[in-house]
């Protein structure tokens, strides 16, 4: 067929009609072009005008939200919808598409609190006074975390040339099985402040759940008799720590029935900790004991106490850290007020990494409860790396 393109490739002359046609057939085709690029250029201008607007709404909202509004936007509002008026939609939703929160919804019905509120609770408990400061902390998936403890040199003996070689003694490996415990708050708010859109509800919660937790914590793992929580060292059997055996946890008496009078006791407890603890030990005691310790001087009138020099730096007595951990009974009568030991090998802490919150808005109206709980276990996993202070004459 001779049409207009075909004669402009052949170089044939065009009539009148076929150039207007040909020039036609161009306009429109630049114009479909064109309509295309405008249509593109207003997409991307809604979409900044878009984020233009969101970054307006959270500008009132607190500085956390309003800096990572277009990274933390559909994670915060997803979950901050559940927490006030229980829209699990929105968070199943958002696990579908794959975007921050991936394991955001449990088999059971609870939720996994937001990372950055599980970053608030640990922190603070971090940076609390409990045996948690100086433990050791692992993190389990598990029910229950298992310590083997190698506690019996194998034994050795010299040999003569041609005598008959004697059969020693083998080490004696101990396991030690730390169970996990639910531990678990149960704060609650109105259901009108939560719909107050100016209410922190991440960092109330976070707060909340971090003082009870902290509280909870700090007391199991000094006189928790382990039944349905951690186990505390001071639950275990105590023996005068020259009959010491694995098993209890030894002490040295302070020479007094009711106080600690001088410094003797004192030294006496650093030097009933084997050597190879000692470049780890601390002194575990709660403020009240603190204030009359460091009141103690030597023969010389020397104080045995100095404060650290540094920012952050743990006052020492004896020249070792002193951790002041309130759940340390006070000094009376039969007491144990101070612990020296190495708690990184002498007391371990086994916690599994996540943290559930179930919204229950039923059970305690107009209220609405927050159920959260964590699983997290303490044993004593090394007997001779902690020794106690006992007050008695002997």
């Amino acid at each position: 067929m001779n049409t207009p393109e075909t004669k402009a490739r052949a170089g044939e002359a065009l009539s009148p009609a076929e150039e207007l046609k040909t020039a036609v057939a161009v306009f429109m085709q630049d114009f479909k072009h064109f309509t295309t690029d405008m249509q593109s250029k207003q997409q991307q201008q809604d979409e900044r005008m878009t984020k233009l607007d969101r970054k307006t709404m959270f500008a009132g909202m607190r500085p956390s939200l309003a800096a990572a509004a277009d990274v933390e936007a559909p994670h915060q509002k997803a979950f901050g919808a559940y927490l006030r008026c229980g829209d699990d939609d929105a968070l199943r939703g958002l696990e579908i598409e794959g975007k921050a929160m991936s394991t955001a919804v449990a088999a059971d019905g609870g939720f996994l609190v937001a990372p950055q509120m599980a970053d608030t609770i640990r922190n603070v408990l971090l940076s609390a006074a409990s045996i948690r400061a100086v433990a050791n902390v692992v993190t389990v998936e598990s029910t229950s975390y298992d310590v083997l403890i190698d506690r019996a040199d194998m034994g050795a003996g010299w040999a003569t040339e041609t005598g008959t070689a004697t059969e020693t003694s083998t080490a004696i490996i101990e396991r030690i099985t730390i169970p996990l415990h639910e531990l678990s708050a149960l704060p609650k708010a109105s259901q009108r402040l939560l719909d107050d859109s100016a209410f922190d509800i991440e960092s109330w919660l976070a707060g909340r759940i971090a003082e009870k937790f902290n509280r909870a914590e700090a007391a199991a793992y000094v006189s928790g008799n382990g039944v349905d929580k951690p186990r505390g060292f001071l639950d275990y059997a105590k023996v005068a720590n020259g009959t010491w055996t694995w098993g209890n946890v030894g002490f040295i008496a302070s020479g007094a029935a009711a106080t600690i009078t001088n410094t003797d006791p004192l030294v006496d407890l650093v030097y009933a900790l084997g050597a190879q603890y000692r470049a780890g030990a601390s002194f575990v005691m709660n403020s009240k004991t603190t204030g009359i310790v460091r009141k103690l001087k030597d023969a010389d009138g020397r104080y045995l106490w100095s404060d650290g020099f540094a920012a952050g730096e743990p006052a020492r007595l004896l020249g070792y850290p002193v951790l002041v951990a309130e759940d340390m009974p006070d000094i009376a009568a039969n007491a144990f007020p101070v612990a020296f030991g190495n708690f990184g090998a002498g007391y371990t802490i086994a916690e599994r990494p996540d943290l559930r919150v179930l919204r229950d808005p039923f059970s305690a109206k107009p209220h609405v409860l927050f159920y959260a709980t964590k699983r997290v276990g303490g044993a004593v996993s090394d007997f001779a790396a902690i020794k106690l202070l006992r007050i008695a004459v002997s």
